[in-house]
């Protein structure tokens, strides 16, 4: 999951941690390959230090969840010509007004960008998938709700085609000619594994609700090669669990 500084400017001031995910962000250069790849993320800049000796780091294995009697984030997307980005990490889409929100134990965050990785950063029971999209909210008082949703090759899904057929091949944006419904992105399914988390990119911020959808979305073969032809290999090893609860929500 990679966040920046637009992604939390409606929660900066409420939240002096999302405040600090949004400078470092701006700051040390990082990869997902070589020098300044994920093995040295936490000591490229003292803000970085989380993704070293952080306990809640994601992406994770989605294995073992224990079974909880409750549902998952209630989405309430709505259509929206997104920009889309190509911010060198990956390919995003901003929302630059209402976007809707997603809601979850009696709090609400807004819907601010989605955006892709190619390998799936989650796995389950070890098993990476083609690529997954993360929709990432931000609450007015702090902290991150993401939806992840793994992205398998079979028949074509509008919404990404719309968007791969816009995105950037360098760094740059371009804001689609007509509203994009989000809703697209969802499995019939709405079974999510959750648990708490952090950014998948630095600074590594452990500040996030992570709800990952278990079944896939099919997209073309054509689109993930679209994307992997920007960038390659877009997705952070996975971090162990460490004393965490996974859970398995209806």
């Amino acid at each position: 999951m990679t966040i920046n500084r637009r992604t939390l400017l409606a929660g900066l001031v409420a939240c002096p941690v999302c405040a600090n995910a949004a400078r470092a962000s701006e700051g040390a250069h990082w990869t997902y390959e070589g020098h300044g790849g994920p093995q040295e993320w936490g000591s490229l800049e003292k803000g970085f230090s989380a993704c070293s000796v952080g306990s809640q780091q994601s992406p994770i294995n989605l294995e073992g969840a224990v079974k909880a009697e409750s549902a998952g984030p209630v989405l309430a997307w709505k259509p929206f010509a997104y920009k889309v980005v190509n911010n060198g990490h990956t390919i995003q889409a901003d929302v630059t007004g209402d976007g809707g929100t997603a809601t979850m134990g009696g709090k609400t965050y807004a819907l601010k960008q989605f955006h892709f990785h190619a390998p799936s950063e989650h796995a389950i029971d070890g098993k990476r998938t083609a690529m997954e999209a993360h929709f990432v909210h931000a609450a007015p008082e702090g902290g991150l709700l993401v939806a992840g949703v793994f992205m398998v090759p079979g028949a074509a899904n509008a919404g990404f085609s719309s968007i791969m057929a816009a995105a950037p091949r360098k760094t740059g944006d371009k804001t689609l000619a007509a509203p994009l419904d989000p809703a697209g992105f969802l499995p019939s399914a709405r079974g999510t594994y959750r648990y708490e988390g952090s950014l998948t990119t630095p600074p590594c911020s452990e500040i996030v609700d992570w709800n990952v959808f278990g079944a896939p979305i099919e997209v073309a073969q054509a689109d993930i090669d679209a994307f992997r032809a920007i960038f390659p290999m877009n997705a952070r090893p996975l971090q162990a669990v460490n004393r965490r609860f996974l859970l398995r929500l209806n």
